[in-house]
């Protein structure tokens, strides 16, 4: 089993879904985390209990707006003051389905701004001080549409493509660093299909209308068109995933994006 004991971890976005998955997983195997999200204090709370629980030594919560890069630097400052971030999960992101002739300037600054930009002003803060400690993992969460496109979602494809491509620079950048016995320094991407999380409910409410209101039919019919294998992820098969590619074993797998979409990509 993989030990992340004396290791910290901070993972974006990880109030619920499947960045409280990764939490909860790295603390299972014995990291401290730090919990971050725009949540409410009750929220915040909750998340922090479940990913102590779930054997973490300590929690730290961060509510950084990932869009603002001086709140994302004050963030880091503190992850360094608490002894640095050995494992880095970004998975903050937002989406808003929508057509490219009805898409704003709004919508694609706030869409690239969580996603995209966010990620890179973390990494670009932790990974150097990772390179020091010979020991370092980057997991970005970006999607299937880091990898394929759909319709009426320039924003978000734009920002996950975008998300793959600065994480195999990256990756190539820290490739040397470290050795087999530290761990190294990796950077690898999940690009998850269709995952029982709130980012895809609107489109399941939506498919669901199409179907008088049955979300169960909603959810069939999304994963038919897209997905073979006719079956959602949880989020905690992507936190044990995660918690994989943090292994020292793991340490000359960077620079991939791996597919966890039911065959969705291989069609």
């Amino acid at each position: 089993m993989t030990d992340l004991t004396g290791k910290t971890a901070l993972v974006t976005g990880s109030v619920q879904g499947i960045g409280l998955a990764m939490a909860k997983a790295f603390a299972g195997a014995g990291a401290r985390v730090a919990v971050h999200g725009l949540a409410g204090r009750e929220q915040a709370r909750a998340a922090m209990a479940e990913v102590t629980a779930a054997g973490a030594p300590e929690t730290r919560f961060f509510d950084a707006d990932m869009r603002d890069a001086n709140a994302v630097e004050a963030m880091m400052a503190e992850m360094d003051a608490w002894g640095g971030t050995d494992i880095l999960a970004n998975n903050a992101g937002i989406q808003k389905t929508v057509s490219l002739a009805e898409a704003d300037a709004a919508t694609w600054e706030a869409v690239l701004g969580v996603n995209l930009t966010g990620a890179f002003h973390t990494m670009r803060l932790a990974m150097p001080k990772m390179a020091e400690r010979g020991y370092g993992r980057v997991v970005n969460i970006a999607s299937v549409h880091g990898l394929v496109a759909s319709v009426n979602k320039a924003p978000y494809v734009a920002s996950k493509f975008g998300l793959v491509g600065l994480s195999r620079v990256a990756a190539l950048e820290y490739a040397g660093q470290g050795s087999r016995e530290t761990g190294g320094i990796t950077v690898n991407c999940i690009c998850p299909g269709w995952t029982e999380t709130a980012i895809i409910e609107p489109q399941v409410q939506a498919r669901a209308a199409l179907h008088g209101g049955d979300r169960a039919a909603g959810i069939a019919d999304l994963l038919a068109e897209k997905q073979p294998s006719r079956r959602t992820s949880d989020p905690s098969e992507i936190g044990a995933l995660a918690l994989w590619l943090c292994a020292r074993e793991a340490h000359n797998v960077t620079g991939t994006s791996i597919p966890v979409d039911g065959g969705w990509t291989a069609q």
